[in-house]
This record gives C-alpha cells, sequence and structure tokens, in this order.
C-alpha cells in the first residue's frame, strides 16, 4: 500500500522540486538580465530601477510556488483563499515591516531624494546608494555601511543637502576696532570672488555683524555648490587670514570661525533663490 502511494505520488514530487529549481535559476538569471537591460536605460530614474527588479523576482517567485503547488495536486484557488486569510493574520503580526512598505511606496512617489544624494534624516547622515521596499542603504562620509528602516525616514524631518543647486557659506572675522570697514569688507569680498567654486550670482556681501569687546564682527556670505561647500569654506577661511594680515596689524584677524544664519533670516533664502534653482 505505501510502495503504491509512493509510487503514484513520486513523480509529482520530482516534478514540483524540478519546477521550484528550474524556478529559481530562471529568476536568477531574470534578475542579472533585468539588471543589465536597466543599467542601458539612461531615462529612467536610478531610483526605480532596483525596485522593478525586486518586483519581478517577487511575481515570478509567486507563481513558481504556486506552479509547484499544482504539481502536488493542491487546488491553487482553495490555496489562494487560505494564503489571503493567513496573509492577513501575518499582516496584522507584522505592521511594523509593513509600515516599512508603505513608507518606501511613499518615497518613491513623493522623491524627496535621489539615489546619490546626501541626506540628514533620523540622527543619520550619508549618500544614498539604494532606495528598497523595505529599507535605504546609505554610505556615510567615512565609507561607514547605514541601514536604515522606511519607516524611519518617512516618519523624521529629512535634510537633502544635494537637491538643491546652491549652499550658502557663512564666515565671521572679529577684527581689531582700529580696522577700516570698507577695506577689510572690500579684501573679503575679493577672496571669496577668487576662490573655485565659489557661485558669482549671487555675488558674495560682507555686512557688520556687530561691536563686541572693542572689536569688529565681520561676516562674509557666499553661495557655491553642494559638492563644494566644504572646500570653498576652507578656501575662503584661510585666504581671509593671509589676506588681512597681509594689511597690517590693524587687520589682523582675532578669530575667523564658520557661522549659519538663523533660520529667521530671509536673505538665507531670498539671496539664493538664483543659485537654489
Amino acid at each position: 500500500m505505501g510502495w503504491r502511494w509512493t509510487e503514484a505520488f513520486l513523480p509529482h514530487i520530482v516534478a514540483a522540486a524540478a519546477t521550484l529549481a528550474v524556478g529559481f535559476v530562471f529568476i536568477g538569471w531574470l534578475g542579472r538580465a533585468l539588471h543589465r537591460l536597466l543599467a542601458h536605460i539612461g531615462h529612467m530614474d536610478n531610483t526605480l530601477k532596483p525596485i522593478l527588479v525586486s518586483l519581478v523576482r517577487y511575481v515570478v517567485l509567486i507563481l513558481v510556488g504556486i506552479g509547484a503547488l499544482s504539481q502536488l495536486g493542491i487546488q491553487t484557488t482553495s490555496l489562494l483563499a487560505v494564503l489571503g486569510a493567513a496573509g492577513l493574520a501575518i499582516g496584522l503580526a507584522l505592521q511594523g515591516t509593513l509600515s516599512n512598505i508603505a513608507a518606501g511606496i511613499m518615497l518613491l512617489w513623493l522623491r524627496p531624494f535621489h539615489v546619490g544624494d546626501f541626506i540628514e534624516v533620523a540622527g543619520q547622515s550619508g549618500a544614498v546608494e539604494e532606495i528598497g521596499l523595505f529599507v535605504c542603504q546609505l554610505r556615510t562620509f567615512d565609507g561607514l555601511f547605514l541601514f536604515l528602516p522606511n519607516s524611519a525616514i518617512w516618519n523624521a524631518p529629512l535634510k537633502n543637502h544635494t537637491r538643491n543647486g546652491g549652499r550658502l557659506v557663512s564666515v565671521s572675522v572679529t577684527l581689531p576696532g582700529g580696522a577700516d570697514i570698507d577695506r577689510a569688507r572690500g579684501t573679503l569680498i575679493a577672496v571669496a570672488e577668487r576662490t573655485p567654486s565659489a557661485l558669482r550670482a549671487p555675488s558674495p556681501w560682507v555686512f557688520v555683524d556687530n561691536f563686541a569687546g572693542g572689536n569688529i564682527v565681520l561676516t562674509l556670505a557666499a553661495w557655491t555648490t553642494p559638492q563644494g561647500a566644504g572646500t570653498v569654506e576652507r578656501a575662503i577661511i584661510e585666504g581671509a587670514k593671509r589676506k588681512l594680515e597681509a594689511l597690517g596689524d590693524n587687520f589682523t584677524p582675532i578669530q575667523i570661525t564658520r557661522t549659519i544664519p538663523p533660520d529667521a533670516d530671509p536673505s538665507r533664502y531670498l539671496a539664493g533663490r538664483d543659485a537654489a534653482g
């Protein structure tokens, strides 16, 4: 009796196993083929490419699973009903995971960032390397791998450092009280204008921030590209020190620091409208 059952059922088991084996091989080949195909499509956003590959893989995997079960004589229509009920129970148990999927869909729909952008969110920052249905993969400035759930990104304020075309660099220079303000202003503007990567429009400007302890505090503000902000900032600080010291003791900087204008200062936005396009 047992032998007859085995003899009758063994071909179905072999067929189901063969279906799964061929299906997994086909899924791997299909994923690699889609990667190569999408890599040659220049007009498609790189953000969508891994998502499309993952969706196709999941769809084919479900079809392969249904095909293998049908080889075993299991009625797929009844199975789908059972899977639907089981899916509901699993969904309730995995609400956090499903929230990541929902957040991933919203991130792909609204596009607050793309692959290659440098973002700051949930106390973390890094360059976006991949946007998935569940998580986003980032690379920090020092080369570390960062794995962020989509729900953590969606539910937190996000800063995209590379989305706009301009970035404001602001440097505060403290000079002795006897310094000529106009001469110091002209020297600082010349330093900014001669700094590589600093934008000419809007042009750099210098204003008197305050008089503190008998000293003069000037602020130099200039716009640059997001990628060149660090280089421009360091070059301006070094150039300002050298050029001002060359003017004499009255212009020797007491302190040079990087500053960030307060959010309430409208010049942060108004002066950079042309650069941020």
